[in-house]
């Protein structure tokens, strides 16, 4: 399958950075999210992105950021779905608001449209569950930022089959990615190891055993790690932080991965980290 069309569903950070990295791969993207507010500030922040991927490579002949707007379709209309050969979901975290998201994609795609969600922690077998084309949905864990970062980890749900593997690795391949297979369980393998890391840091911070300064500099000068947990938690978001650790909780009930109350208080205080100005560290908006 000759993929030319995407629906990208979510224009925060991860749907912002999809929906940027195959338009600058040549495909057509169409941006989905609730309101045209949501949407605008995704069209200027693909602006800005280009513009400093430009600064950063100055060397290479980059894309002015128009030629990528005009690969991008900004829609709150699911209907312009109804010709994607391929969705990435990448709504929050939470199984209700993703249940309602399916049922309604799987009413309105063609058949042959593969679904791939872009989950930090929900089982992709459970997503599945809630349409009618569980061999054609698959896990496609993207970093953050989505158009710098080579590598995905990809998960296999119970009733995926091998030829949506094979389309999405090739989609991944177009795209610039590599793609690392694993099967379904809550979290996969990097948000599980993560999400504990970055919660136990948090509970080391309320115990006042260090400062965040502290904690990730040990990491970064210690293990020759790139960011710290808690810097990490910041660029990811405190709110999708909390809403994993959460799933990982309900999914396995083993306390272990009870969330930290600072975590909760901070989400409730509105500190999300870089996305909201503040979150371990303040930022510059």
């Amino acid at each position: 399958m000759n993929i030319q069309t995407v629906g990208v569903i979510g224009a925060g950070v991860m749907g912002v950075g999809v929906a940027q990295n195959l338009a600058q791969t040549g495909h057509h993207a169409v941006l989905l999210d609730i309101s045209d507010d949501i949407l605008e500030r995704a069209k200027q922040e693909i602006k800005n992105n280009i513009r400093f991927q430009g600064f950063f490579n100055k060397n290479e002949k980059a894309d002015s950021p128009n030629d990528i707007l005009d690969k991008i379709t900004f829609s709150s209309n699911y209907q312009f779905l109804e010709k994607a050969e391929f969705v990435v979901e990448n709504v929050t975290e939470k199984w209700d608001i993703k249940k309602e998201v399916y049922s309604k994609i799987d009413a309105i795609c063609p058949e042959g449209t593969i679904f791939a969600a872009n989950t930090s922690a929900i089982s992709i077998t459970r997503i599945a569950s809630a349409t009618k084309r569980a061999d054609r949905v698959i896990g496609i864990h993207f970093m953050n930022p989505v158009p710098m970062k080579p590598m995905v980890e990809m998960i296999r749900g119970y009733h995926t089959s091998e030829q949506t593997i094979e389309t999405a690795t090739k989609l991944l391949a177009k795209m610039g990615k590599e793609s690392i297979l694993v099967n379904d369980s809550p979290g996969f393998v990097s948000n599980r190891v993560l999400m504990l890391t970055v919660n136990e840091a948090i509970f080391l911070l309320q115990e006042e055993v260090a400062s965040a300064e502290q904690v990730d500099k040990i990491f970064k000068s210690c293990f020759g790690h790139k960011m710290g947990p808690l810097e990490t938690a910041d660029l990811i978001g405190l709110d999708t932080i909390l809403f994993s650790i959460e799933v990982l909780y309900e999914s396995f009930n083993d306390s272990k991965y009870r969330p930290c109350p600072l975590l909760k208080k901070m989400v409730d205080a509105g500190l999300h980290g870089r996305k909201s100005g503040k979150g371990f560290y303040t930022y510059n908006h």
